[in-house]
Order: C-alpha cells, then sequence, then structure tokens
C-alpha cells in the first residue's frame, strides 16, 4: 500500500460543502484498486471517488468545513486490494426517454431527453427538505401557464443561423438527443455527458452540442456543474442579438415569483428584475417560499466564458438565464449588437455551476459558495 500526504489551504474563504479535486502522480507499473482518504485530526475515512487516465490518478472529494486561512491534513492510501467505493449517488437509466439521478434514497433530478422532447432537461430540481424549486412542466392544455417552453433547468437559444431553437412549436429549431458518451457515479458524484444536434425546423444540422453534466452527492444543499461545448461543424454559425434564449435557464416555482414574495438578487447586491435584468454579474440568485420553507437557487458564471461576467434575462415571474448575446436590448441600442459569428470547426465552450440551498443568497452564503467554484482551495501533494 502507497501512501501520499495532501494539505488542502482553505485561503481567503470559509468552506463549506466544497467539492474538491487533484491529480496524483504514479508509476505506470502501479496497481490501482482501490483509494482511501482519512483526515489526520480526526482519523476520519472520507469518502473519495477516484479514476485512472494512464500515470495520472484522479480523486475527487467533498470538503465539509475549513475556516478561512486555516489547512486541513489527509492521508491517500493507494491499494492493490480491491475495495466497493459505494454509490452514493446514482444515474437509473428509466427508459429511452430519461435518466433519473439518485442521492441515497431520494430523486434529485430526472435528465429528459427522448424523442418527444423538444430539447433536453433537467426536471424536477428538489433541493433540501424535498422541496421542489423549479415550475411544473407545462403542457398544450395548460391555458394559464405562461411560456410552455420553460422547462425547469434546460439550454436554448432563440436566434442560430436565424433559426429559433428558444420557442416550441412547428416553426421553431430542436436540441435532438444523439448519444450519451459517459454515465458515472460513484460516492461523490454522477456524471453524464451527452452529445445532440441542434437542427432547423425541417431538421437540418446546425451545430453540434456537448453538455456534460456533474451531479455532487451533498446532503444540506445541492450542487451542480455543467460544461457546454457548441461546435461549428456544418459551417459557420451566427448567434444573433435576441433577448430570447439563454445558455443556461431556470424557471423557478410560481411560490418564488417576487409577486408571490420571492427575491432576485446578483453578485453586486442588485434587488428584484428593476436592478437585475440586462445586467453583467458573476451570479444571480432567486429565493422564495417553497410550501412554507425558504429556499433558493443561484447560477454561477465561469470566468473563462464568453464575456464574463455575463448579462442576465431575469424576470419577476420567475424566469432566470445567462444569455451574453442581447446587448442592444440591454443597452437599448440597436447599433449596439452583440451577435457574435462562430468560425467553421470552432467550438464555444461554457461552464456554469448551479447551487441550490436553503433561504436568500445571504442566507445561503452565496458569494462564499461562488469562490468555491471560482478560487477553490489549494491543494499541496507530499
Amino acid at each position: 500500500m502507497q501512501a501520499k500526504q495532501l494539505i488542502v489551504k482553505a485561503g481567503n474563504h470559509n468552506r463549506e460543502n466544497c467539492p474538491l479535486g487533484t491529480i496524483l502522480q504514479i508509476p505506470p507499473a502501479q496497481k490501482v484498486n482501490s483509494v482511501w482518504l482519512q483526515e489526520k485530526s480526526s482519523n476520519q475515512v472520507v469518502p473519495v471517488q477516484w479514476e485512472r487516465n494512464k500515470e495520472k490518478l484522479h480523486l475527487c472529494w467533498i470538503l465539509d468545513n475549513l475556516t478561512a486561512g486555516e489547512t486541513k491534513e489527509y492521508q491517500v492510501a493507494i491499494s492493490e486490494k480491491e475495495k466497493e467505493p459505494g454509490k452514493g449517488i446514482r444515474l437509473l437509466p428509466v427508459d429511452d426517454q430519461r435518466v433519473e439521478i439518485w442521492t441515497g434514497d431520494e430523486l434529485f433530478t430526472t435528465y429528459h431527453f427522448g424523442p418527444e422532447v423538444v430539447r433536453p432537461f433537467l426536471y424536477p430540481l428538489i433541493g433540501p427538505g424535498g422541496k421542489h424549486l423549479t415550475r411544473p412542466l407545462a403542457r398544450k392544455q395548460d391555458k394559464d401557464m405562461d411560456h410552455h417552453h420553460h422547462r425547469s433547468f434546460w439550454v436554448a437559444y432563440g436566434d442560430v443561423n436565424g433559426v429559433d431553437n428558444w420557442l416550441e412549436g412547428e416553426e421553431g429549431g430542436k436540441t435532438l438527443h444523439r448519444i450519451f458518451e459517459a454515465l458515472k457515479e460513484g460516492p461523490i458524484f454522477a456524471q453524464l455527458c451527452a452529445k445532440g444536434d441542434w437542427v432547423s425546423p425541417a431538421g437540418k444540422k446546425i451545430l453540434e452540442e456537448q453538455r456534460v453534466l456533474k451531479f455532487y452527492n451533498l446532503s444540506d444543499c445541492r450542487i451542480i456543474d455543467m460544461e457546454l461545448a457548441l461546435k461549428a461543424t456544418q459551417g459557420e454559425v451566427k448567434f444573433g442579438d435576441t433577448k430570447e434564449g439563454g445558455v443556461a435557464s431556470l424557471r423557478v416555482m410560481p411560490s418564488m415569483e417576487v409577486k408571490n414574495g420571492g427575491k432576485i438578487e446578483n453578485s453586486y447586491g442588485g434587488i428584484n428584475e428593476a436592478e437585475t435584468w440586462g445586467k453583467r454579474a458573476h451570479w444571480c440568485d432567486y429565493s422564495g417560499q417553497v410550501e412554507g420553507e425558504s429556499v433558493g437557487i443561484t447560477l454561477f458564471d465561469h470566468p473563462d466564458n464568453f464575456r464574463y461576467p455575463t448579462w442576465w434575462h431575469v424576470r419577476d415571474y420567475g424566469l432566470m438565464t445567462a444569455n451574453p448575446f442581447a446587448l442592444s436590448y440591454y443597452t437599448g441600442d440597436p447599433n449596439n449588437r452583440g451577435d457574435y459569428l462562430l468560425p467553421q470547426g470552432e467550438e464555444l465552450q461554457f461552464y456554469f455551476r448551479l447551487y441550490i440551498h436553503r433561504g436568500d443568497a445571504s442566507v445561503g452564503k452565496v458569494g462564499e459558495r461562488y469562490h468555491d467554484y471560482i478560487n477553490p482551495p489549494e491543494v499541496e501533494v507530499h
């Protein structure tokens, strides 16, 4: 059994429920059948998820709590003996249209992708206390529901080479699921990697999408990381200037809407639509009451994203979406265009974290959790 020491430095921020990873270099001949992680001060065994890639061993675990400025030490033991790592978070294919994500014996969310789906989405999003944070799915007969195309947590855009892949209907585009390139599960996270095509109403392919969703095994909050790549495989692709769209989009429960006592807040302290719509921000949060409990949901933008920090198309009626293209709408200047031309063969990559928490942005410590995402703790390997 080979052992290594890890030292985690919190840095300038308090850390709670922080997904953490590092890479160990190992000899090519080293056999790895199990990996153990033990906290030095308490001798407590910490669940760890690992994957080997040639001479690199990728580790992932959850840093439960660490005060700013402090450190925590772990011992990593690499063994040739097999040990069942457990599956704290699982992927359960239900049929040819759905994959459920479970944390223990609780449903977290479901990925919908079948042939009857206009574009893939996650629904429901279930947070602390088993509360559903996104609006029930609209049906054609639901005349009292606005914006039927707002489907929980989804990716869409309203002007892609002139095709509307935001609205639903015969005149709209679609995102067709093709294959799952990977489905992983384990004690720390589950991950799915899906490939699909954005197509015109006539079925003509416009671009390829790769969507990677990572779901973490947490108890008092929920985290989903999304990596999105849009590749121009059929010629150049123009993303037109329109507010009708969002690279990452949410529609919250009606009880969370501002008119029902909910609150929108962004990283600059802007409150509700009047102070957040069309504004740039590093994150945006929507919070409110669900069945008598205060809960919230945040989208984190990443520094590597196109036009970071992004602009937000966020409404008091429950919509929150990151849209970096609609500059003429945000500024009120028709000459200030946000169009973007993606050359043939190249791709636009986006990274977002979705954070579900108790309370509003303050109670959920959203500002601190954002630094877990963009300024994670430093990990030293000895």
